[in-house]
């Protein structure tokens, strides 16, 4: 991915990790702006509108979920977490609070640009508003959201309804963390996690039908207490 007129804005606290960031994103031409503080942070954001925001949750005069919920309320500029916060829960929450992904400390800088590079991918589209048109590809699998045709290695794999609207909220999110709540929400119109057990249900029933290998699936990814990827 090339830096070239990408801004970055890193919210963290820490001074040696911004400037590790720092000289890696110059190398590749990203221009960096660091702030140290959650207030500093909302105060760039708002004057500079980057294009990519890195977030740690640990700031010293607020905590990142909260600064998170404050950028949510006038921006869709992704949001990438970066903590030492390594519980399941903290995850969730960050992502189901409107983060766009989550890597624990330490990362490293190549998955670092990767996921940063998905999570632009997906705002461009999103700004693109295509859905009603979108065709999604990854290695056999085709998905025509308009035609609602779903195809493997050139056949027609048959969808119920409900699979389908399952398959279809992870291709609008292709590439990111989809929470177990955020596709109760998306597909059923459920708010309770507790009723988790219907995303694993249709995921194990989808995974039968688009996979070549369920049990070694490919394209459907699970994020281990936390929710699904489509690759």
């Amino acid at each position: 991915m090339s830096g070239h007129d990408i801004t970055i804005l890193a919210i963290e606290d820490e001074l040696p990790i911004r400037r590790f960031l720092k000289a890696y994103l110059d190398g590749r031409g990203f221009r960096l702006l660091e702030a140290g503080t959650g207030q500093e942070g909302l105060s760039l954001a708002a004057s500079h509108r980057p294009d990519v925001i890195l977030l740690d949750l640990g700031l010293p005069d607020m905590d990142g979920l909260d600064v998170l919920a404050r950028l949510r309320e006038w921006t869709k500029t992704p949001i990438i977490i970066l903590s030492a916060r390594e519980q399941e829960q903290d995850k969730i929450r960050g992502l189901d609070a409107g983060a766009d992904d989550y890597l624990g400390k330490p990362f490293g800088l190549g998955e670092l640009e990767a996921r940063m590079r998905v999570a632009l991918r997906h705002a461009e589209a999103s700004a693109r508003d295509t859905d009603a048109g979108e065709v999604f590809e990854s290695g056999d699998l085709r998905v025509d959201l308009a035609r609602r045709k779903v195809t493997v290695a050139g056949e027609e794999a048959r969808l119920t309804p409900i699979e389908f609207k399952l398959l279809a909220a992870m291709v609008r999110h292709a590439g990111l963390v989809v929470t177990h709540a955020q596709l109760l929400r998306e597909v059923w119109g459920r708010h309770d996690a507790d009723q988790a057990h219907y995303v694993r249900i249709y995921v194990h029933q989808l995974r039968g039908k688009i996979e070549r290998e369920p049990a070694r699936p490919e394209h459907l990814k699970t994020e281990t207490g936390v929710g699904y990827r489509l690759e």
